[in-house]
């Protein structure tokens, strides 16, 4: 893995999902520490120097995961609703990468409620918890939910297609994106109401 690291930036070359046609692609991923961004681009000769980003993401309030269908993958869910699919060169460079996108995920985040209309300290200290609480829990049943789909997948035969199991592997992945969506819902309100001071509701 070809990870460049300085306390403002660090890059390198991951696999980035598009979808079912086209797969497995390779880009060229560029984190601005400082920012809080995620920019990819097309390959490494097209980086910076004035060149606009094929796509970027914002960290803060981000949800980085470890996927358990491997030890390379991981996703990138974002406050906004994006989702990027990712893979790295193997299990260290995705741990590096998990790590440091976590690390400048925390820091926006905490900048963010920093920000925030006052609570009285202990309100204060009981949401930065019960938040982290949540993440930690969504991670978990990520993992979970993909080693259902590995044993179904896996079982063959009539249990493969047996439509008991079917509905269970399927209303598991419909929950997981609902609590995911949930927590965006949450997420988009707390940088909302970093920027204005008032909570608004989604529909």
């Amino acid at each position: 893995m070809d990870l460049h690291s300085t306390p403002r930036h660090f890059s390198g070359q991951l696999y980035k999902y598009t979808n079912v046609m086209k797969g497995w692609q390779y880009r060229y991923f560029m984190v601005d520490a400082h920012a809080g961004l995620l920019h990819y681009y097309l390959c490494e000769g097209e980086k910076p120097d004035g060149n606009v980003p094929r796509g970027s993401v914002h960290l803060a309030g981000a949800v980085i995961c470890p996927s358990d269908e491997d030890s390379k993958t991981f996703t990138v869910n974002c406050a906004s609703g994006d989702m990027l699919k990712l893979r790295a060169q193997d299990a260290r460079a995705r741990q590096e990468w998990v790590n440091g996108l976590r690390a400048v995920a925390e820091s926006h985040t905490k900048a963010i409620s920093v920000h925030s209309p006052p609570l009285p300290p202990r309100e204060h200290l009981a949401v930065l918890d019960a938040m982290g609480s949540v993440r930690t829990q969504l991670q978990q049943t990520e993992q979970a939910d993909a080693a259902l789909c590995r044993v179904i997948e896996a079982s063959g035969g009539k249990c493969f297609t047996d439509p008991n199991l079917l509905l269970l592997k399927a209303t598991s992945a419909a929950s997981l994106h609902c609590l995911f969506q949930c927590l965006n819902i949450l997420q988009r309100n707390q940088h909302q109401q970093a920027r204005t001071g008032f909570v608004t509701d989604d529909d």
